[in-house]
């Protein structure tokens, strides 16, 4: 890595320098995750819940082809507003960097950021996976494959439900990821607390997760982790009453030909209109959830002696 390749925000800089807890934060929820003015307003709410728990919160964008590393409150602002920003994913990266562009980062460019900058635990909605279909189309997504290269802790509410969790499971498997339900036997489904497939492993507290971290760094694995937090449950919808209106937005994406990184924040449209904003507001309530936890496995893991492990 340059010394000049990421533009670190100055508090970001010397949280790290100091080894105090920092958790990254995507930027996609902003660009490509919700209208103006939620997005704005949820990545605000999102970044106080994690100062609230004594972290440092560090939003992950490409700014006119700068890596940004901590936003300020006027990127921030500047970033929800703004039309014709590219999503990239880690393989977008450096293009977006040579034409100058800007860019909200998904979950595996996040990653590969906070990979870069020293940052170990990231909190998001939920993380791509495999598509419905994918037998067919080969639909992946690229978070799966960062998840097994990249050594970053990722907070999410599951995968979205939009996929096909058994086999994101199964991919997951197969690249070697440890998947961890937070309090849970079973692994959630984003807006739904349950998806009917059992967790592989769980912890009940955020020490026991940093613990797990460490472990899985000491032990050379090379690999990140998944970290299912499921939604609170007041603001949990019914798998039923989900899965029925993801059926009817597929549908729709099929008959209109959506496919590859449009796929995503159409259906994702479609299911708030069909649920009656409903779906959009667990998705705000799961990511400031996601938030808190990743702050408190942070801090935890700043708590760690460096070269020891917790029992």
């Amino acid at each position: 890595m340059t010394p000049d390749l990421l533009d670190l925000a100055p508090e970001v800089a010397a949280a790290l320098a100091a080894g105090t807890p920092v958790v990254a934060l995507e930027s996609t929820i902003i660009t490509h995750g919700m209208p103006y003015p939620e997005n704005l307003e949820t990545a605000r709410s999102v970044e106080e819940e994690i100062r609230a728990q004594g972290a440092v919160p560090a939003t992950i964008a490409v700014l006119e082809g700068r890596i940004k590393v901590g936003l300020g409150a006027e990127e921030l602002d500047a970033l929800a507003r703004a039309e014709g920003v590219v999503k990239a994913s880690s393989r977008d990266l450096a293009v977006a960097l040579v034409r100058g562009q800007s860019a909200g980062t998904t979950v595996s460019c996040t990653m590969r950021v906070a990979a870069l900058a020293g940052i170990r635990v990231f909190a998001t909605g939920g993380v791509g996976g495999v598509h419905r279909g994918a037998e067919d189309t080969f639909d992946i997504s690229a978070d799966l494959l960062e998840l097994s290269c990249t050594p970053v802790a990722v907070v999410c509410a599951g995968v979205k439900s939009i996929l096909d969790i058994p086999k994101t499971l199964e991919v997951l498997e197969t690249h070697r990821v440890p998947v961890v339900a937070y309090g849970t036997d079973e692994f959630p489904a984003f807006f739904a607390r349950s998806s009917g497939a059992k967790a592989d492993h769980r912890l009940d507290s955020p020490e026991e997760i940093a613990a797990t971290i460490a472990w899985n760094d000491t032990l050379g694995m090379n690999t990140g982790m998944l970290i299912a937090n499921p939604v609170p449950e007041a603001d949990a919808l019914s798998p039923a009453e989900i899965d029925s209106i993801i059926d009817g937005a597929i549908a729709a994406a099929d008959a209109q030909g959506i496919t590859r990184k449009a796929l995503t924040p159409f259906l994702l449209d479609r299911i708030n209109t069909d649920s009656e904003g409903r779906s959009l507001a667990a998705n705000i309530a799961l990511v400031r959830n996601n938030a808190r936890l990743a702050a408190r496995i942070a801090t935890a893991l700043a708590k760690m002696p460096s070269s020891t492990l917790a029992a």
